[in-house]
């Protein structure tokens, strides 16, 4: 398919990761090796940005801050929840892509953002718009189907592991058989993230903190877990527990979910770490219950990040700008693993389509029949991911992350109200 002449637009959608700002780095490094890029923009805040029309220039950006995002958290460029609602919508993020002639569209984000970018792909075909759009997967959750997993979850995994480890060696100074450590942490639909934890453990040690991990895959039951923590305690001086924010009964019910809905109709969750504590301290007398909430600690922290996640981001950011260029559309790119036993990973390509509003769930067999504890097939699978540190350079002993320009991009239409 012969290379289509144009500019190129990235933006960036959904909740910031540790390293998602180097999908950006890698999309900028491979676009500039291309004639057939123009210029090379940023959409400020999504597809929120995109309407208002608050593009910004990456390629007027110094060489120096595009390199530091590969160590810098949160969303560069701006993030937004905005779900494009009505026809006039779609309209408007076509005439802003005419009006500065994009070609090529890049969306970094997770299930809702892959389900927007497949919809604004299908209305430029629609209209007649040549338009490439590919998708680079992101999100802390892992729950992306068609890839082995995603730009974010290793750092985030690592980040777990390693405060867990950390909050072990302060409860073994003061547990007596009488504490109960809980960290709740996010996952709405899928484990995969309270699953990590379980690297904190020692290869020879299968006592070793966490001691128990309630996943939302293993129905929750109160009976169960008291008499969980009861063993424990008998055996060590504290329970540490993990327990996944999307938590949910026998009967499919959130332990804890707040009536209100996001943009997307996804209940706002929070407080599975509260309930277990009440419930440690109302049916275990002379037990102390603490919660640790890291909350969006768990994806920006940048000094834990993971070098092959951060690695695997640019890499999937570059390999983006190369299937668009090679004439694929409405593609999201996918992280592959190799089949040998010394860890390996390559791009590949899955249909938008497919990737949409799915969730891809933790295997069961990964899961031990206890229910709270992992087996050897998920240690085998996430140890990989949390491997190497990246490099974060320092000032006056705290971290030093980019700081883009954000040179805006001329406006040519009307505004526009979303």
């Amino acid at each position: 398919m012969a290379e289509l002449a144009g500019n190129v637009l990235v933006g960036q959608s959904g909740g910031p990761t540790a390293v998602v700002n180097a999908s950006v780095a890698g999309i900028i490094a491979e676009a500039l090796n291309h004639d057939c890029v123009e210029e090379i923009y940023g959409s400020l805040n999504g597809v929120y940005g995109l309407l208002q029309e608050d593009l910004i220039d990456l390629a007027a950006e110094s060489q120096q801050q595009i390199r530091a995002l590969k160590h810098t958290p949160g969303a560069a460029l701006g993030s937004c929840r905005y779900k494009l609602k009505k026809p006039a919508d779609f309209d408007r993020v076509l005439e802003v892509f005419k009006a500065h002639n994009i070609r090529y569209f890049f969306y970094i984000g997770g299930n809702d953002s892959q389900d927007t970018a497949a919809k604004i792909s299908a209305h430029a075909q629609a209209q007649g718009y040549e338009l490439r759009v590919i998708g680079v997967p992101k999100t802390v959750d892992n729950d992306l189907p068609a890839t082995d997993h995603c730009p974010g979850y290793g750092s985030a995994a690592k980040y777990l592991a390693t405060s867990v480890r950390e909050l072990a060696a302060d409860h073994e100074s003061l547990g007596q058989g009488d504490l109960v450590s809980i960290i709740e942490v996010m996952g709405r639909g899928a484990g995969w993230i309270a699953a990590s934890a379980a690297l904190a453990k020692r290869r020879d040690q299968p006592h070793d903190p966490p001691h128990l991990i309630y996943l939302p895959e293993i129905p929750f039951n109160q009976e169960k877990c008291l008499e969980d923590i009861r063993r424990v305690l008998k055996r060590e001086k504290f329970c540490q527990i993990v327990v996944a924010e999307g938590l949910t009964d026998a009967d499919g019910n959130y332990v804890s979910a707040d009536p209100a809905t996001d943009a997307f109709g996804h209940a706002q969750l929070g407080g599975a770490g509260e309930f277990l504590r009440d419930l440690v301290e109302a049916n275990l007398p002379g037990v102390k219950a603490r919660l640790s909430n890291p909350g969006l600690l768990q994806r920006c922290a940048a000094h834990a990040a993971s070098k092959v996640d951060a690695d695997e981001a640019f890499l999937a950011g570059q390999a983006a700008v190369k299937a668009a260029i090679n004439g694929e559309t409405d593609k999201l790119i996918t992280l592959v693993r190799g089949d040998t036993d010394i860890y390996s990973c390559e791009t590949g390509l899955a249909p938008l389509g497919e990737v949409a509003n799915n969730v891809k769930k933790l295997p069961r067999e990964w899961i031990n029949e206890d229910g709270v504890s992992m087996n050897f097939q998920f240690i085998r699978y996430a140890q990989p991911l949390i491997q190497g540190e990246v490099a974060v350079p320092h000032e006056n002993g705290v971290p030093v992350f980019a700081r883009l320009d954000k040179v805006r991009v001329d406006k040519t239409l009307p505004a526009y109200v979303a």
